[in-house]
């Protein structure tokens, strides 16, 4: 088995198609996305087109956001989800393509188990809505909680910070491992981290390929001076979300 995960592309298209032709030199033809697919970024309606054609996505907050009304965003969020619901109901697509992104949002499942394996957006917990920090190894009972809704393997996004979590308690960032973890008998939770907004202060686009029993976290550049630009130009959008791209915060 060798597939690509992805997670928290957050309306990006410039990294999300540097992310998808680095899965596609690597021959990777299995792809699954974490959720997250829009808000924040200036081109939802371009990413969820071609987020419709992987094999698994699962449901993200900001998905769920411009299905329903947003709870729990800050202000910049908020706004940024409004707009991303307008973009999908007013795009000068046919009302057929707008409907089948509505549909395909709205039929997205908020978790996936197969093999031992959890798929998430969120937590073991809260698939949708529950962050998990590096910092929370030192939380003993959320640890515990978490590990024991795990058969073997969790991965998940949502913090937009990559990494492995064990259930041994402790965090790796990917440079702390050279980008590279094998699976074994003990329990873990894998941050793919964002492919679309960083915040692990390294701009470049991050997911994870999976092969066998190896988790890779991949790094790709994209030209995110395009994307800062098309967010400056849409008023709904914080120049905010723009500049953190610079510096992956």
């Amino acid at each position: 088995m060798k597939r690509a995960l992805i997670s928290d592309i957050h309306s990006n298209l410039e990294a999300l198609e540097a992310v998808l032709a680095d899965i596609r030199d690597q021959g990777i033809t299995e792809i699954y996305c974490l959720g997250d697919i829009i808000g924040y970024g200036p081109n939802p309606c371009e990413c969820i087109d071609l987020v419709m054609g992987v094999d698994l996505c699962i449901l993200g907050n900001h998905d769920q956001g411009a299905l329903f009304d947003p709870e729990g965003f800050n202000s910049g969020a908020e706004r940024a989800i409004f707009w991303t619901r307008d973009q999908l109901e007013n795009s000068r697509d046919s009302a057929e393509v707008r409907q089948r992104r509505w549909d395909f949002l709205g039929e997205l499942p908020r978790s996936k188990r197969e093999n031992g394996l959890l798929y998430v957006h969120g937590s073991a917990r809260n698939p949708l809505n529950e962050y998990v920090f590096p910092e929370d190894i030192y939380n003993e009972r959320k640890m515990d909680k978490l590990f024991s809704l795990i058969e073997r393997h969790c991965f998940q996004g949502h913090t937009h910070v990559p990494g492995v979590f064990t259930e041994s308690r402790r965090f790796y960032s990917p440079e702390e491992i050279n980008n590279e973890y094998r699976l074994g008998s003990q329990k873990t939770m894998i941050n793919v981290g964002s492919v679309g907004q960083p915040r692990d202060n390294d701009p470049r686009a991050c997911y994870v390929v999976l092969e066998d029993d190896v988790v890779r976290f991949r790094r790709v550049d994209y030209p995110y001076e395009k994307t800062i630009q098309k967010i400056y130009e849409t008023p709904e959008l914080d120049n905010f979300l723009g500049d953190r791209l610079r510096d992956g915060r």
